[in-house]
């Protein structure tokens, strides 16, 4: 994938991080890896037919396991420190989500911290 303009490099990284959040979000709520969600879950297909003009969707049979993966990763989880918004935006830096270089990290101190010093 090649990114060539800064907007598509921004939207690629707040995919990304929007990904991240929700990865570690699952992974607070329901106490497991994000790989062994997605392994219990991944074979859990639902199916819609239509015969006839008449469309119709078979949800699949969900076992025990897997029914209290999905309940406890859609119920809110009040437990936590964090919530992920505030990841999130802990982890873009306060220009958007690339900065300017140099002058972004310089941007943070104070005037007088900026000027050169006399060895």
């Amino acid at each position: 994938m090649f990114h060539r303009t800064r907007d598509a490099i921004e939207a690629h990284l707040t995919i990304v991080i929007t990904a991240l959040a929700v990865a570690h979000n699952i992974q607070e709520r329901t106490g497991r890896a994000i790989a062994n969600v997605t392994k219990q879950l991944r074979p859990l297909r639902s199916a819609t037919i239509a015969i006839n003009g008449t469309i119709e969707a078979f949800p699949p049979p969900v076992p025990a396991p897997q029914q209290k993966i999905l309940e406890t990763s859609a119920s809110p989880n009040r437990g936590t420190k964090r919530n992920v918004l505030s990841q999130v935006r802990r982890r873009i830096p306060a220009g958007g989500a690339l900065g300017t270089g140099a002058n972004d990290l310089a941007g943070a101190r104070s005037s007088e911290s900026q000027q050169p010093r006399l060895s």
